[in-house]
């Protein structure tokens, strides 16, 4: 009895834990189990509580042990329970059955016909649930992959570096069969080289930019020039041979080649006047020039790498380098490095593929040509004195006893008549003479102007030709070693842009004649501006003794608005850019002797439609001008009733009076404002002063010059 009490409990218990595992499965939103079905299938109407269930389990053992008794069958067990209970492993026969088997037939329980086909129905539906989630992860999953593979591929083409190689001859410009790139230093400049008979060729206006720009190509005569200090080499075109000091030399190739109106200079024989190093490339045809030597900045290569046109890897490769070659580095930027390979690439480098630069210092055997000059032992005092005639130069007697402390004269002897290079000349032996007792030097002033040619068409004329260059030098040496000159001043204020290597090669070779004769070369020039840099300071600074500033004419006799004929600021600017190009010790400051008075009075109507379309339209008043010398400034401004004031802006002493609906203004050169002027110059240590013109200066200025002369 108590076995049957302790199984029933077990019954019980076990049905209480399908009951809450059903109850916990559908809270869950899971599928019923079979076992779960099957309690709900022998309880009537919906679950019971675990209330009911407890109450069942006591009938069903009641039952159990009266059937055991008297051996009957339980009620829908449909089966015999023997004493030993073995047939709790057997299964249900269904109600109202006899208790036999049939053959190839497992007995069920009944009502267990419906619940299989529920459960194989719940397991189907199952299945295709499960496909469907299946069906769905396997597209999500799809549709990753092919999200993550475009990605890769994506990144892979953003970030992998590229194979591409680039057009060489795109890179370098080159455009035809003939044409040979040109790399020089960190440049690669227009590829007008060409490779002819074996040797390499450049362009004669590639040399004058790039290389050396003392080589001179005359197209009008067919001839080449280089200017040495004291000789001036010659070459023709198609010929192996050479001029020099009237000396014949020959090379074992045709030095100057012409196509059509282009000249080509032998690079080998560039380099016999340059220093320079070069060599030749193929693929395509260059040369790597080198001519700026000194310390570098050189990093050898640690691993293979690429140079590339930018700095990316998507950029395209222009050449390998490999471990240990050396290449010169540009510039760094970042995680790449601007570099120059041995070949003449220019191009980027990872810097990983790079170890750190070391500097380095590049030098090459040459004997670079030295320009001698003449350089005074003392500061120069000098002035230009204007000579309109011989019987003007008379007047030099008076002009040196008026004077103090001069130790230069600058007359205006030389005018150039035509543009063949004819000159007129008043050159006095006798003014020569009373100048040297006076131990004051002569420079005879070479001029473009006021005389026979007077425009820009005629000094480009005749100063781009050899010939014309040649019969123009000729006579002025001439004409200086006859009556005895120091020196030669050129002024040539009317070169223009197209003729400013003509005019710098005309100085080169009158400074050859000059030197080969002892004689002072002097070459004036404007304030540097934008508008005059053709005038090559630089090279006048190599070539000529003195460069001369002309620090006035700041607002000059037909400008269109009033204004001061040298400031403070202008002289000061003047000195400061030249000596960004010419060495101190080879710079003489001009300064004035002279001042304007400057009238202006509202333009007419007339006056005004007159001026439309030209630059005068911006100016809405009408201005004229006078130039005055010192003395007659002062009378002037005495006559009027005027009182000058100190103008702090230009450092000078300023008038203005009104006179008959005109305003006048001036601004005075006195000893006040020279001062300030002769104090830049002693200042930066310049070689001395000259003063346009004699005869307009107060006689105190003397006292004051020599101050800063001394």
């Amino acid at each position: 009895m108590e076995d049957r009490e302790k199984k029933s409990r077990g019954s019980s218990d076990r049905m209480e834990g399908i009951d809450r595992s059903v109850r916990r499965r559908k809270a869950e939103g899971l599928p019923e189990t079979a076992a779960g079905r099957a309690v709900r299938n022998q309880i009537p109407g919906e679950r019971k509580r675990r209330t009911s269930t407890a109450s069942d389990s006591s009938v069903v053992r009641e039952a159990s042990d009266r059937a055991r008794r008297t051996g009957e069958s339980m009620p829908g067990t449909g089966r015999i329970r023997g004493a030993a209970g073995s047939d709790r492993s057997r299964r249900r026969r269904s109600p109202g059955r006899e208790d036999q088997a049939i053959p190839g037939r497992v007995p069920r329980r009944p009502g267990t016909a419906g619940m299989g086909d529920r459960r194989q129905a719940s397991r189907k539906m199952q299945a295709k649930r499960r496909r469907k989630r299946n069906l769905g992860l396997k597209i999500a999953l799809f549709i990753l992959f092919i999200i993550a593979a475009a990605a890769a591929i994506f990144l892979w083409k953003r970030y992998s570096p590229s194979k591409e190689k680039a057009d060489r001859k795109e890179y370098y410009g080159i455009e035809n069969e003939n044409q040979m790139a040109v790399i020089i230093d960190n440049e690669i400049v227009e590829p007008h080289g060409m490779m002819s008979d074996g040797k390499a060729y450049l362009q004669y206006e590639l040399v004058r930019d790039y290389v050396n720009g003392r080589f001179y190509w005359d197209p009008n005569e067919n001839v080449l020039l280089y200017t040495l200090p004291n000789d001036t080499v010659s070459v023709e075109v198609g010929s192996k041979e050479y001029m020099v000091s009237k000396k014949k030399d020959s090379m074992d190739y045709v030095i100057l080649k012409t196509e059509g109106s282009t000249a080509y200079i032998a690079l080998d024989f560039i380099q016999k006047y340059t220093n320079i190093d070069f060599q030749l490339y193929q693929d395509p045809d260059r040369v790597m020039i080198v001519k700026d030597w000194g310390e570098k900045e050189i990093a050898e290569v640690k691993k293979n790498t690429q140079v590339r046109c930018l700095a990316g890897v998507k950029s395209k490769v222009l050449t390998e380098i490999s471990k240990k070659d050396e290449v010169t580095v540009i510039e760094d930027e970042g995680d790449w490095k601007k570099v120059r390979t041995k070949d003449g690439f220019i191009g980027y480098a990872k810097n990983s593929a790079l170890r750190p630069e070391e500097k380095k210092t590049l030098s090459r055997d040459f004997e670079e040509p030295e320009y001698t000059g003449i350089k005074k032992d003392y500061i120069i005092n000098m002035a230009w004195h204007n000579v309109t005639n011989t019987d003007a130069n008379e007047g030099v007697l008076q002009r040196i006893a008026e004077s103090k402390g001069l130790t230069t004269i600058s007359p205006t002897w030389f005018h150039v008549q035509d543009v063949k290079g004819n000159i007129d000349s008043i050159a006095s032996s006798d003014y020569v003479n009373y100048a040297h007792q006076a131990n004051i030097e002569v420079w005879g002033a070479l001029r473009d102007f006021d005389g026979g040619i007077s425009s820009y068409d005629e000094s480009y004329e005749l100063l781009s030709r050899t010939s014309s260059r040649e019969n123009l030098i000729n006579q002025v040496i001439a004409e200086a070693l006859q009556v005895g000159m120091d020196g030669i001043n050129v002024d040539f204020e009317l070169i223009s842009e197209e003729c400013g290597e003509h005019y710098i090669q005309f100085i080169r070779e009158l400074s050859v004649r000059c030197r080969q004769n002892s004689i002072v070369l002097s070459v004036d020039n404007y304030v540097p501006q934008g508008y005059n840099m053709q005038y090559n300071r630089r090279e006048q600074g190599i070539v000529a003794d003195y460069v001369i500033i002309m620090g006035y004419d700041e607002h000059y006799g037909g400008s269109p608005e009033a204004g001061s004929v040298a400031s403070f600021n202008y002289v000061k600017t003047g000195i400061e850019e030249t000596l960004k190009e010419v060495p101190a010790e080879k710079i003489i400051s001009g300064v004035p002797f002279f001042t304007r008075l400057w009238s202006e009075r509202p333009k007419t109507e007339e006056e005004l439609a007159e001026d439309q379309g030209t630059e005068a339209a911006e100016y809405s008043m009408k201005v004229t001008s006078e130039a005055l010398g010192m003395e007659e400034a002062q009378n002037r401004i005495k006559e009027a009733g005027a009182e000058a004031v100190w103008d702090e802006e230009t450092q000078q002493n300023f008038a203005t009076w009104e006179s008959e609906g005109e305003t006048y203004k001036i601004w005075l050169e006195d000893t006040d404002s020279l001062e300030q002027k002769l104090k830049l110059m002693k200042d930066n240590g310049l070689a001395g002063t000259a003063a346009w013109a004699l005869g307009q200066e107060d006689s105190k200025v003397w006292k004051l010059i020599q101050k800063y002369t001394n």
